[in-house]
């Protein structure tokens, strides 16, 4: 055949007819992309979004359990609560102080967040109330005025009330006479919890971010964060930080930090926090330093797991370059070499 014949014989094969143009909206497609894709989002997210639970404010915990509140008010007032005596960074007590050996993380810290538990939750959000309420502004006056003694005087006659009106059953409290400005002092404060006029007074702040809401959290540390948590299946004892609301799963990375605390020994340790952080810290220092671990280094080579993960490629060839490496190309896909 000629180089002419082969020439003809390629045009032969070339359709003579001029292409046919067909319309094509690509807006449309793509409004109906979009349209499908919403509609599956939409309707996964129904079925299967975690609940949006109210979150806990000290409005809702004030209306739903005034005595609770007024007893986490009292504990404030008086220096019994959990944050009053918490110890650092927040004051100088030792309750929730832990320890890693005889070092404490957290004296070695310091101070960083100082809270007055009586003047921040207390009596320095009734002074708003008192400019308005000459009651309040008459208690608080009484109460800066009097001795330490008598304020614990007063204290422990409103605690006395408390705990029987709580025995009780009542769901409200009338302050004795012994328990001279700190009833009017309580109610006012209540008052202002039930209104949501505390959580806006606690999250003043003299920081550069004003939604700090470090003192709100700490005001509902104890019986109001507790209970919620434990509705949620939010304590230690229920997995707490892998449980998200409801029955949903949480987050399934933090597995192996939650783990430790199912430890009984460390469970009932009052160092338990500090024994966790400690486990995981050596645990990520030596995830950081296995490379450079003689022996530890050379494991992924000597256990031959990489030989199961390009198996396809070890089933073509079976025989490997000496001293178990891959070779100059190594498996399809750039992986990993097994040797030096």
């Amino acid at each position: 055949m000629t180089a002419g014949t082969s020439r003809t014989a390629r045009r032969a094969d070339v359709d003579p007819r001029p292409a046919r143009a067909v319309p094509y909206d690509l807006v449309r497609e793509v409004l109906v992309v979009c349209g499908v894709v919403l509609v599956l989002v939409l309707a996964l997210s129904a079925v299967f979004s975690s609940p949006d639970d109210p979150p806990t404010t000290i409005r809702s915990f004030a209306q739903q359990s005034p005595l609770v509140f007024l007893h986490t008010a009292l504990g404030d007032l008086d220096g019994s609560g959990e944050i009053a005596s918490y110890g650092p960074p927040y004051n100088q007590g030792d309750h929730a102080v832990q320890y890693l050996g005889p070092v404490s993380l957290q004296k070695l810290a310091g101070v960083t967040i100082p809270i007055n538990t009586a003047q921040d939750f207390v009596l320095g959000p009734l002074q708003p109330l008192a400019t308005v309420e000459p009651p309040v502004a008459a208690a608080l006056d009484r109460f800066n005025a009097a001795s330490p003694a008598q304020r614990k005087a007063w204290e422990a006659a409103y605690g006395t009330a408390l705990d029987a009106a709580v025995s009780s059953g009542a769901t409200s409290l009338q302050a004795p006479a012994a328990a001279g400005p700190v009833g009017p002092m309580l109610a006012g404060l209540l008052e202002e919890a039930q209104v949501g006029s505390l959580d806006g007074l606690l999250l003043t702040s003299s920081r550069f971010y004003a939604t700090d809401y470090t003192k709100p959290l700490l005001f509902l540390q104890g019986a109001a964060m507790h209970n919620r948590a434990s509705a949620l299946n939010f304590l230690g004892t229920q997995w707490g930080m892998m449980n998200e609301t409801g029955s949903y799963p949480g987050q399934a990375w933090l597995w192996l930090y939650t783990f430790w605390y199912q430890v009984p020994a460390i469970a009932t340790s009052p160092n338990g926090d500090a024994i966790v952080w400690a486990i995981m810290a050596v645990l990520t220092l030596l995830l950081v330093l296995v490379p450079w671990l003689p022996g530890i280094n050379r494991l992924p080579g000597r256990l031959g797991v990489y030989r199961w993960i390009w198996r396809d490629w070890y089933r073509e060839h079976p025989v490997g370059p000496p001293g178990g490496t891959f070779g100059p190309a190594g498996p399809p896909g750039g992986g990993p070499r097994a040797g030096p």
